[in-house]
């Protein structure tokens, strides 16, 4: 079982009523083999406050384990504003090239598209629970911008390895200095609870 909802409450910051995080239930084909597709959506979740993501936390768990499923949220802010204008933008598009059936996704489509982070978070997956975390963190280290300064936020377990969370920073100079082939996700989802 994998449960990081202590250390990922102080990434949570709410500066203004418009501020949210979002939170998707999915199943996954790799934990739910009779799945047609390779996630399903059980539930998203629009947190507004910290004391909403705990009032529903019992809630969450439950549905994950439930339906074998997995709690990821997304580490980059939302602005309920920003969010209705992409979405208006998407309805109006999806609209004009006539995909009727596709409307009513647009909105949690448009969450998962776009964050409002002026630091934006990013997450280096690490599917190996022996990697060399210190030489990773090294290589992110020195890289620019601001070589030298650790931009390592936090490590949080996965399932198989581990979520390296940074500060935005070079990946060609990362990739070429370290010689790993580590994937790096500018605005994925981090794994809030595993059953």
């Amino acid at each position: 079982m994998i449960d990081n909802i202590e250390l990922i409450k102080q990434f949570l910051v709410f500066d203004s009523e418009d501020d949210f995080y979002y939170l998707q239930i999915l199943q996954r084909k790799k934990e739910n083999e009779l799945l047609t597709s390779n996630s399903r959506v059980i539930k998203n979740y629009y947190i507004s406050s910290l004391e909403s993501l705990i009032d529903q936390y019992d809630e969450i768990k439950s549905l994950c384990k439930r339906f074998n499923a997995r709690a990821s949220l997304r580490l980059n802010r939302r602005s309920y504003e920003k969010i209705a204008y992409q979405t208006l933008l998407a309805v109006t598009n999806t609209i004009m090239n006539k995909d009727f059936k596709s409307v009513k996704r647009q909105y949690d489509k448009s969450c998962g598209q776009f964050n409002n982070e002026k630091t934006k978070k990013w997450i280096l997956d690490i599917d190996d629970k022996n990697a060399d975390l210190d030489r990773i963190k090294a290589g992110v280290k020195f890289c620019e911008p601001n070589i030298g300064e650790d931009k390592v936020i936090c490590v949080m377990p996965t399932k198989n390895g581990f979520h390296i969370i940074t500060t935005s920073f070079n990946t060609q100079q990362f990739a070429q200095s370290s010689r790993l082939s580590i994937d790096i996700h500018k605005d994925n989802p981090v794994n809030l609870f595993i059953p």
